[in-house]
């Protein structure tokens, strides 16, 4: 966990953070609309779309979070 605060940390110095959030945010996005696709179109059950969207909500939420704790450190 230390290595990625790092490496986020390079990216905030370097001033890539709001490229690397939006990044994050569009594969959130992305995941979501996969995970709903499976739910209405394939017959997969209601796990794999389930964890499929709530990954994806994840990926659009914390990126933005850890830049702004890296900020506040």
């Amino acid at each position: 966990m230390d290595e990625l605060l790092d490496i986020l940390d390079l990216f905030a110095d370097l001033g890539l953070d709001g490229v690397v959030v939006w990044l994050f945010r569009l594969l959130g996005f992305v995941t979501i609309l996969a995970g709903a696709a499976l739910w209405l179109f394939a017959d997969v059950g209601i796990l794999i779309p389930a964890a499929l969207i709530i990954v994806g909500l994840i990926l659009l939420v914390v990126p933005g979070l850890l830049f702004e704790l890296l900020e506040l450190a």
